[in-house]
């Protein structure tokens, strides 16, 4: 004989399993909504200043535009890239695109303290939002911002008849790394926005981080520098992530055989994840022992 076997309930009819409701989120989940939503409050507050302000964008962009024509036009014809000669601008554009993304951590320090001054930033201490939403919402905005900034430096780059040789996938590597060096010099720029007490102070900064991008590969190879300086200029994170860039684009690479000029594509990885490692922390513990 064939049938059925059926759990029975006390009540002699069929037991039945209780209903769950898939659809209702855990306290975990809710929490990642919540905090990712925080988030992107943050990252839409800071996009529409830019669009509010578009000077502000203009401004960061200003410097760099600059320079390119300054150092392609006036001083490139009396300047000559590494190896078989060639021209200056092909080499000269991936350090500008380096120097665009490491000049931008002041761009994260200044709105950072300025948020702090007028107590924005005490403002979303006293909100119930996710404290970790703050420093990642302002980096999610400044590596938006970055990738319009790149855009429009590549568009000015193409203008000048600079060319990238290396296919779209090198291509796409190669930007990849900018937005990564810019993403992990963006935590530092939040940390030095909660550590320097006003605006004024966060300009002064600039003093700092101009000889850390002149020391550097960005405009001329390192072993055309005394040995101590090139030394100095070879180590610098930004000179890696300077010579990977020129790699993947197919642009003239500035090497002298060199253990940390050879690997600069390695520690053109390497050293953004070491300064993420540091400063992240830093960041968020600065903001989490904030003054009321």
């Amino acid at each position: 004989m064939t049938g059925t076997l059926e759990k029975t309930a006390p009540t002699g009819g069929p037991a039945t399993a209780p209903a769950v409701d898939l659809t209702v989120p855990g306290p975990g989940e809710r929490r990642l909504y919540w905090t990712l939503m925080d988030c992107w409050n943050v990252i839409r507050r800071g996009l529409t200043h830019y669009r509010r302000q578009p000077v502000l964008l203009v401004w960061q962009l200003g410097f760099p535009i600059m320079s390119v024509l300054l150092y392609a036009y006036v001083f490139g014809g009396a300047m000559k890239p590494p190896g078989d000669g060639g021209d200056y601008k092909d080499f000269l554009m991936p350090g500008m695109f380096v120097m665009t993304m490491a000049f931008g951590f002041m761009s994260t320090a200044t709105a950072v303290v300025n948020d702090a001054v007028k107590g924005v930033i005490d403002r979303f201490r006293s909100m119930p939002m996710a404290p970790s939403a703050v420093v990642a919402g302002r980096g999610g905005n400044d590596l938006l911002v970055a990738t319009a900034e790149l855009t429009i430096l590549a568009a000015t780059a193409l203008a000048t008849g600079w060319r990238s040789d290396a296919g779209l996938l090198g291509t796409a590597a190669a930007f990849g790394l900018l937005l990564w060096l810019r993403l992990c010099l963006i935590w530092v720029g939040i940390w030095l926005g909660l550590l320097v007490p006003n605006p004024e102070a966060a300009g002064g900064l600039y003093a700092a981080v101009f000889p850390l991008t002149m020391i550097s590969s960005i405009f001329a190879p390192p072993s055309s520098m005394p040995d101590w300086l090139g030394a100095v200029a070879a180590w610098n994170p930004i000179s890696s992530t300077a010579s990977a860039t020129r790699e993947l684009f197919g642009n003239p690479v500035a090497s002298d055989g060199s253990w940390i000029q050879e690997n600069a594509l390695l520690m053109s990885v390497l050293w953004p994840l070491a300064i993420t490692a540091v400063f992240l922390p830093l960041a968020v513990r600065r903001f989490q022992h904030l003054s009321r």
